[in-house]
């Protein structure tokens, strides 16, 4: 049993060791939260879009003003373009962000699968019922690849039809070469030699990979394939004399009717019910195909989207562009903007079939 003096020893040894216990025994004092933003990185240039104005630098006298200023609000403060052509004339009605829209081309993402399809049926190598496998267990026709983008059942195609055939149908339908007459501005899009190395044809027929289109190149394929082959050179008029002295000037004919209704159908499905859902429109029923993919040329991502509207006779193509950050640029994004356009322009009775609504897009 301790004593009293034995307890004050044993007291004063138990301080005198708390006091010269070493620094590492004692707890961190925990420092203040500071701010996320204090905290942030530094994000690549491309990352924010909140006060960007894709009209910067254009010249908006050429546009029909009523697309243009359609298109300009639906855009917004977006890292884009919209592009909007008169497929019955090859007519550039409004060009919102024109030094994006003339530059020298973007991946297409997976609008190239619109080129892939054609070949494909246009060479017999599938028709619309032909099942391809997806999957374990899943297998998937045209109309449904479409609709959802399947990239799997463009890597078949792709490697069935073989790269040069995938070639000389892109180049068929214009890529690579000057869409528009007259437009000095204009850049032409790029046409790989060999397949890329990453991935190969299949990686290039679901994603575009190796391939630069510009927007000009994609609305003149979009037209061409709402009026049954016809391809007109894209005109861009500058003047009031020019305006109203337009004439079309057909580029050439392709024979590819047969296959299109079936590659509109596999378009309608993506607005419908696939990728391109929110580009729908009861009224006019756009008919498009959706594309997202890297930017390889200034990093972040790219949206597309290509389409047309009024299916019985068409009246407007347009082609949506985005660039910027991963989080919110997409092909779905891209089809949002047009739908957009398209409620603006319903709004203004640019879709009217009497004479009140065609004096309208005068």
């Amino acid at each position: 049993m301790r004593g009293p003096l034995t307890t004050r020893i044993a007291a004063a040894l138990l301080l005198a060791c708390m006091c010269c216990a070493p620094a590492w025994g004692k707890p961190k004092h925990r420092q203040k939260p500071q701010p996320k933003h204090a905290k942030a990185k530094a994000r690549p240039h491309w990352w924010s879009q909140s006060h960007f104005d894709p009209t910067k630098d254009d010249i908006g006298d050429y546009d029909d003003p009523v697309v243009r200023a359609a298109a300009v609000e639906a855009l917004g403060l977006l890292k884009g373009s919209v592009v909007a052509i008169d497929p019955a004339t090859g007519r550039v009605l409004s060009v919102v962000n024109q030094k994006l829209a003339f530059s020298a081309g973007f991946e297409p993402c997976s609008t190239i699968k619109l080129v892939v399809a054609l070949a494909a049926l246009n060479t017999g190598t599938i028709t619309p019922d032909t099942m391809l496998r997806i999957g374990r267990k899943r297998y998937m026709n045209l109309t449904e690849a479409l609709a959802h983008s399947n990239n799997k059942f463009f890597e078949t195609l792709g490697e069935q039809l073989g790269f040069g055939t995938v070639i000389e149908y892109a180049e068929m339908v214009g890529f690579g070469d000057l869409a528009g007459l007259g437009i000095p501005e204009e850049q032409a899009g790029t046409l790989p030699s060999k397949p890329p190395f990453f991935g190969g044809v299949g990686r290039m027929c679901s994603f575009g990979s190796g391939i630069r289109v510009t927007p000009l190149e994609m609305a003149s394929l979009i037209a061409t394939f709402a009026n049954n082959g016809t391809m007109y050179w894209l005109q861009y008029p500058r003047t009031d004399e020019e305006r109203q002295h337009y004439v079309p000037w057909v580029k050439k004919e392709l024979a590819i009717a047969p296959p299109l209704a079936d590659l509109r159908d596999g378009m309608l499905a993506a607005v419908l019910y696939g990728t391109a859902q929110r580009s729908y429109d009861q009224d006019i029923q756009p008919v498009g195909k959706t594309g997202t993919c890297n930017d390889e040329t200034d990093g972040g991502g790219l949206g597309w989207f290509a389409s047309y509207a009024g299916q019985g006779r068409p009246q407007i193509v347009l082609v949506v562009l985005l660039r910027g950050g991963q989080v919110r640029v997409s092909g779905p994004r891209a089809a949002e903007i047009a739908g957009r356009v398209y409620a603006n322009l319903r709004r203004q009775n640019f879709f009217a079939t009497d004479a009140a609504g065609a004096a309208s897009k005068e």
